[in-house]
């Protein structure tokens, strides 16, 4: 096995290499979106969903990097270490299948009705399904509370790897205690992240957005594999890697999922309780409800753009999820094997303990500490940063988009507004959204862990997709029942939220020994969705002939 950094080694000068690198891909990113703002037509529908022009392989690369974020890469190693080998299945096999599924049963049917009646956002087809306006003042502030989160994690997610990355590169100019002396401090990272995204929004709207996310998704696949290559060369190969997984320290319980870890440098329980496994599964029905992807969808120039994505996507999720969760997994053993000090002393430092934010440090640690090369090391992080990237600039634009349709033009006569004028709306709200996440990620940027921020955003969604279901293939989903459906989610959601202290890990019915082997809090939020939909719809009105007509043609 290749021997690692001495603390001695880990003490000289720190090369700024990667930095320049990642410079460099954000300066090649902005010039190619910048270069895709060359073919913006002017109109409010380019800005919105480029005027449904998007073909079947940039709409797999802008799909896919949507719902590859943070919470994908940074989360899913974390929780890996954290968890242990359980994670794979939490989220990624039952991603790929279910997403596919989504895009196959929502996805087309929503583009072919949006494309056929004018629809740009989610919410439009929400009010004209349920005839209802009010639904659309109801929804939209459920959706916008449910993206801030995935936004936060994001730009926390940039600050956890940026950090780690950048440490010991500026001592005198950013001083700090403790092991990030010298890193880039948090609100200048996020100030970059935020500043590039929102500049190529504003050059091209949506085009943009997918050009870039066309790139990113392509960067961080590539150097995915590249950093798994690396870092198992680095431990001596995949076999050796995987003999750490599970040292001596590590003692089995008779459930066979789970493993705790009893001595070494990050105690901890690692495993995952059956129920919860299984609830799990509600999870990446999101992707649904993601207002986001519902607007990636809306830019396809035809049906058959939606073959590769459903196709392609599971096997796009199995090559970015498997070698980040084996770097968790590996990091495991490397990170308890004892001498622990064969480890510089910064790693324990930085990487806190496994129950706190240094869990998502985990990947960043990883690749600073164990790929020796300067220049690859900042090709694998500007990687990392284009996944988190890939996602935000679609979740900034989805919220200006929103409130541009559903809040301002709602109700308006049609005309009273240019499309230079619309676009300015929304380019506006933009800012606004970008500057707030901006301030709440730097109030925040020590929240415990960003993959359990994540399900949150994502319960919530997941919990709503019993209304979008209803809607596109039940006829007797009545306006009682969707405002029934959706504020029984709502409540439900943020009920639990709060039992979590805001953003913690929690199950439903857990034992007293643990607190996770319980039910999932969006099994229940969507059951009573469900139900709510259902019991409601069978009492009050039923929907009129002509939106029976309009909708089931």
């Amino acid at each position: 096995m290749t021997p690692l950094l001495s603390a001695a080694e880990a003490a000289k000068s720190v090369s700024t290499i990667p930095l320049i690198v990642i410079c460099c891909y954000l300066g090649l990113l902005l010039g190619l979106a910048l270069f895709s703002g060359k073919f913006f037509r002017g109109t409010s529908k380019d800005f919105f969903v480029a005027s449904h022009s998007i073909g079947p392989f940039m709409l797999l690369m802008s799909v896919f990097g949507t719902t590859m974020t943070a919470f994908a890469l940074v989360g899913s190693t974390g929780k890996a270490f954290q968890k242990g080998v359980g994670t794979y299945g939490l989220m990624a096999s039952s991603s790929g299948l279910i997403h596919a599924a989504c895009f196959f049963l929502i996805g087309l049917k929503v583009w072919s009705i949006a494309k056929r009646h004018g629809y740009v956002t989610q919410i439009q087809f929400f009010r004209n399904r349920f005839e209802s306006s009010g639904l659309g003042y109801l929804l939209f502030p459920c959706l916008v509370l449910l993206v801030i989160p995935y936004l936060l994690i994001g730009v926390i997610g940039s600050y956890r790897v940026m950090g780690p990355a950048t440490a010991g590169m500026f001592p005198e100019l950013f001083p700090a205690v403790g092991p990030l002396n010298g890193a880039l401090p948090p609100w200048l990272i996020g100030l970059v992240i935020c500043g590039v995204v929102l500049t190529y929004i504003f050059a091209g709207g949506s085009r943009a957005a997918a050009w870039a996310n066309t790139f990113q998704t392509l960067v961080f696949m590539a150097m995915g594999v590249v950093a798994f290559y690396l870092i198992s060369k680095a431990l001596g190969g995949v076999a050796a890697a995987s003999e750490q997984i599970y040292p001596g320290h590590l003692v089995r319980t008779p459930d066979l999922l789970e493993v705790t870890a009893k001595t070494g440098a990050f105690e901890r329980e690692i495993g995952i309780p059956p129920i919860q496994f299984l609830t799990y599964m509600f999870i990446p029905l999101s992707v649904g409800m993601f207002p986001h992807l519902f607007q990636h969808w809306l830019t396809a120039k035809s049906a058959k753009s939606f073959r590769l994505t459903v196709i392609a996507h599971p096997i796009c999720i199995m090559i970015v999820w498997v070698p980040c969760v084996l770097i968790g997994l590996w990091a495991t053993g490397v990170f308890n094997s004892p001498p622990v000090g064969a480890w510089p002393g910064p790693v324990v430092s930085i990487m806190g303990s496994a129950d706190d934010a240094g869990v998502g440090k985990v990947l960043s640690v990883v690749v600073k500490f164990l790929i020796e090369n300067p220049l690859i090391a900042g090709m694998v992080t500007a990687g990392i940063l284009a996944a988190i990237m890939s996602s935000l600039d679609s979740q900034f634009l989805c919220l200006g988009t929103i409130f541009t349709n559903d809040i301002v033009l709602h109700n308006q006569p049609e005309g009273k507004y240019s499309d230079e004028k619309i676009v300015l709306i929304a380019r506006s709200f933009i800012v606004a959204i970008v500057l707030l996440t901006y301030i709440l990620s730097l109030v925040l940027k020590n929240v415990q862990n960003v993959f359990d921020l994540a399900i949150w955003s994502f319960s919530g969604f997941a919990a709503l997709t019993s209304l979008v279901f209803t809607a596109l293939y039940w006829k007797g989903a009545t306006k009682a029942g969707a405002y029934a459906c959706v504020t029984a989610v709502a409540v439900s959601w943020f009920y639990f939220f709060a039992k979590a202290g805001w953003g913690g890990e929690y199950t439903v019915f857990s034992s007293a020994e643990r607190s996770d082997d319980g039910i999932m809090p969006v099994a229940i939020c969507f059951a009573l969705g469900l139900v709510s939909m259902i019991v409601v719809s069978l009492f009050t009105k039923k929907p009129s002939e002509d939106t029976i007509r309009k909708f089931f043609p």
